[in-house]
Formats: structure tokens, C-alpha cells, sequence
């Protein structure tokens, strides 16, 4: 049984609702006009993500994201095993004996972060909603990029483009992504993950590093995303929750589409139900792993249950394990 969005129904969510009736209409009327309670949550966020970012991420960060151009450092003397093609004949001219140009790699990079805050990322039925988790994923990385001198921006997109935050460097721009990720307020509950790569793809003109986050749910960004992929850097985090994944048997339950608003009744104590929305459902997570494989694509899943850390280790150590395989 699907959705009127062409896929398995997600539960909907009373808490949802109930935060968006607390938030108050005006609190985000212009960019300086951000709540009280936000700001204390986006200072709690930098105190907790810097110890995390100065203690875990450093040596993984700046091992997995290397530069993308080399930089002349400095003329010094041959040495033995030194390369013949590094040779600059010009001052090896002029001393009377060999020296080689030494060049070290360019550092500075830059982060873009592309977040997914249609209806269906506001859907949790663990600790927080999805797009809670994507912004926590997306702050750690803010600050990681600030820790290392590299730019970091932000598109925030439903199925138009809702918000884009240039790439900049330093500490106060990063806190202004961090607050824009915390406190979306997005004018649209639909999806188009295709049109927001396809705006990345025209964005972005030089190479560039995209964590794209995202529930997937929606289909036909195949071709969006391999474009982008071949002129960029990019990695997709897939945000699951566990309600979504298998029906609990509480019988007779209504469920309502966050996008599209459509809604219908489905009867959870039937197994053949439950059956075929869990088969449907790993289908789903199936299908969009074997993309990301296809396309070269590596993939980050966070879930509104657990934390980001172990998630983000994991994806810079497997990205950093094949690195030394490639090189060796």
C-alpha cells in the first residue's frame, strides 16, 4: 500500500505539528530577527561540535578532503631520488649546480552543504526529526571546515531552492550556516532533490566538496547527481528514521503525506501489510545504495535514533582505507 506520493506511507507525526504551532511566525522575519532559544542552541551546538571537531575529526578531515592543486613553496638542491623533471634549469643555470622547485599541496577547500527540508525530512519517531539529525551532521562539519581555514556554504532546498548561503570562511560565517540549518523555514512541503543538483551543478563553478543530505525518498535525480558527481566531490547522507522502516501492529492507523498532504487508512495488524511495507521499504534503501555504488558515490547513513559521530568515522576511515590501497 503506497502513498499518494507513489510510495510506502510514513507515519504521521502529532509532534510535528505541535512544534510548528510553538513557533512563533515572526521570529525569522528578517536574517538578524532569529529567536532567543536558537541562538542558545546554535552556541551549545559550537561548544559541543568544536571539542568534537579539535579531540576526533582533525587528522581524519584533513587526510580524506586534500586539495586540489598544487602550490610553489620553495627552490632547494638536488638530492639523490629526487625527480629529473623537477629540476629548474634556470637557477640550476645559475648557481652551477642542480636545484628542484619543491611545490606542497594546496590546502584550501570548500564545503557546500545541501540540505533536504521538504515535509518529509520534519518526520522523527526516535530522538528528533530528520532534519534535526541533518543539521547536527551539517554543523560538525561547518565547524571542521573552520578548524581548517576551508570554506563552507549551504543550500537548503524542498522542491525549490529555499535558501542559499555563499561559501565563506571563518567562525562568525559558519555560525550563520549552523543558525539558518537550525531554524529552516521553508515556504514549499514538496520535494525535488533533482532540481537542487541540477542548481549545484550550475552554482558551483569550482571544484567543490558537497555533502548532499537527504531522506532519498524522492526518484528521477540519477542523472542530476552523476553530472554533479563528475565536477565535484560529492557524498550523500542518507537521513533514515526507524519508524520507517517496518509498520508496528496497532491496528488501524491513519497516515498522512507531509508533502502532499493526501492521507489514508491502512490496517498495521494485517501481516501480508506489514509484509510488503518492509519489503517495499528495504526495496527503497536497495535501490539507492546500488545508485550511489553505480555513480561512485559514497554514502553517510545517519538515523533520527543515533548520534553522527560513529557515521561520519566511519566515512572518513573507509574513504581514507582506499586511498592507501590506491596509492600503494
Amino acid at each position: 500500500m503506497t502513498s499518494a506520493a507513489g510510495r510506502p506511507p510514513r507515519p504521521s507525526s502529532s509532534r510535528g505539528a505541535a512544534e510548528e504551532s510553538r513557533r512563533p511566525s515572526a521570529a525569522r522575519a528578517t536574517p538578524s530577527g532569529v529567536s532567543p532559544a536558537v541562538i542558545r542552541q546554535v552556541k551549545l551546538l559550537e561548544v559541543r561540535t568544536r571539542r568534537l571537531v579539535n579531540s576526533l575529526f582533525t587528522g581524519e578531515y584533513r587526510s580524506v578532503f586534500k586539495g586540489h592543486g598544487l602550490e610553489f613553496a620553495e627552490v632547494r638542491e638536488y638530492l639523490p631520488g629526487d625527480e629529473v623533471r623537477a629540476i629548474d634549469w634556470n637557477v640550476t643555470a645559475r648557481m652551477g649546480r642542480p636545484f628542484v622547485k619543491r611545490y606542497i599541496e594546496e590546502r584550501e577547500l570548500t564545503i557546500m552543504l545541501a540540505v533536504d527540508i521538504s515535509g518529509s525530512e520534519r518526520f522523527g519517531t526516535a530522538r528528533r526529526f530528520k532534519v534535526e539529525a541533518a543539521s547536527e551532521l551539517a554543523t560538525v562539519l561547518a565547524m571542521s571546515a573552520v578548524h581548517n581555514n576551508d570554506r563552507v556554504g549551504a543550500v537548503l532546498f524542498t522542491d525549490r531552492i529555499e535558501l542559499v548561503v555563499p561559501p565563506r570562511k571563518g567562525r562568525r560565517h559558519a555560525l550563520r550556516v549552523i543558525r539558518e540549518l537550525l531554524a529552516p523555514s521553508p515556504a514549499r512541503a514538496g520535494t525535488d532533490v533533482a532540481s537542487a543538483l541540477a542548481y549545484l551543478t550550475r552554482l558551483l563553478t569550482h571544484r567543490t566538496i558537497v555533502f548532499v543530505m537527504s531522506d532519498f525518498l524522492a526518484t528521477g535525480f540519477d542523472r542530476a547527481l552523476s553530472l554533479l558527481g563528475q565536477r565535484h566531490d560529492v557524498i550523500a547522507v542518507s537521513v533514515e528514521d526507524p519508524g520507517e522502516r517496518s509498520l508496528p501492529d496497532v491496528g488501524l492507523v491513519r497516515f498522512a503525506d507531509p508533502e502532499t498532504g493526501a492521507v489514508i487508512d491502512v490496517d498495521t495488524s494485517a501481516p501480508a501489510v506489514r509484509a510488503f511495507y518492509a519489503r517495499r521499504t528495504a526495496d527503497e534503501r536497495l535501490a539507492r545504495q546500488q545508485l550511489f555504488r553505480q555513480l561512485a558515490i559514497d554514502e553517510i547513513v545517519i538515523d533520527t535514533a543515533g548520534g553522527v559521530v560513529e557515521p561520519l568515522l566511519k566515512f572518513f576511515r573507509g574513504r581514507e582505507t582506499r586511498a592507501r590501497r590506491r596509492s600503494a
